[in-house]
């Protein structure tokens, strides 16, 4: 039988005759894109997921905020929250593909039933809806709940907090692509996270979310405002604040490559 420190000696020998293989196997060769990025921007997040972070455009974080609004003269504050009144409000701010974050409390106690509780609406571009209701304990059509995107799709599942609490919702919004000509190029789509639970995984829409006709896309801006819709009911509101999206850029400068120490072998010679 061996001694431990035998055993030790062997095991040590063994790591160090191997390692050099392994770092080669592993670190031998690159493969390289060719592309040429660009810094990302430098973006200081909030202080928690819910609070702005530096690059944000806040709509309404407090009651001096309501200048960031349309049409808002019938809606009322109280202390940070935004009380919904009679007629919708509009940005005046307009966005294309974003990240949206708004928070909102249906109101309590609960009153009505199906589409007549705690309803509204956040409209992206000022026409494209993803439900505000108080699903909470209160049946309704599916594609109309809190989460759905009005008449297309309902919520992957109800994550609803009781009356009177806050929700949140996080929105991740492509905008729809349209050619010189007014013909679709590519839909909408929509990524949604409802107190923290995925509710929509990138959603490609069929149209504008109407009540009384099928989805349609019709030509318009690349850029539109956020809407909040009345519905007669006072939902409340906080803490709503946009980031405009623009995803990594670069610059394809060369073939892609594989490097191995000095030498670079591009991939068209490999193939």
């Amino acid at each position: 039988m061996l001694h431990r420190r035998c055993l030790a000696s062997v095991a040590l020998s063994l790591a160090t005759l191997t390692a050099p293989a392994l770092c080669s196997s592993t670190f031998g060769e690159e493969y390289l894109n060719g592309i040429t990025w660009q810094a990302p921007p430098i973006v200081t997040p909030g202080e928690t997921a819910a609070d702005p972070p530096s690059d944000a455009i806040v709509l309404f974080g407090s009651s001096e905020d309501v200048k960031n609004w349309k049409n808002i003269s019938n809606w009322t504050t109280e202390g940070d929250d935004l009380i919904a009144g009679k007629g919708a409000i509009t940005s005046k701010e307009e966005f294309g593909d974003c990240q949206v974050h708004v928070e909102w409390s249906a109101p309590t106690p609960a009153k009505g039933n199906g589409q007549g509780r705690g309803n509204s609406g956040i409209f992206l571009m000022g026409r494209y809806e993803i439900q505000v209701l108080d699903s909470y304990e209160n049946e309704t059509y599916h594609d109309g709940q809190a989460g759905a995107i009005y008449k297309q799709t309902p919520p992957a599942a109800n994550a609803m907090r009781p009356p009177g609490e806050w929700n949140t919702y996080d929105i991740y919004w492509t905008a729809p692509r349209f050619s010189e000509s007014g013909d679709l190029e590519s839909p909408a789509a929509i990524t949604a996270v409802h107190n923290g639970v995925l509710i929509l995984n990138h959603f490609e829409l069929k149209g504008d979310t109407p009540y009384n006709r099928p989805p349609k896309y019709e030509a318009h801006s690349p850029t539109g405002p956020i809407t909040i819709q009345d519905h007669g009911n006072p939902v409340r509101f906080r803490n709503i604040w946009v980031r405009e999206f623009q995803p990594a850029t670069g610059e394809q400068t060369r073939e892609p490559f594989i490097r191995d120490g000095k030498k670079e072998t591009p991939i068209s010679e490999t193939e």
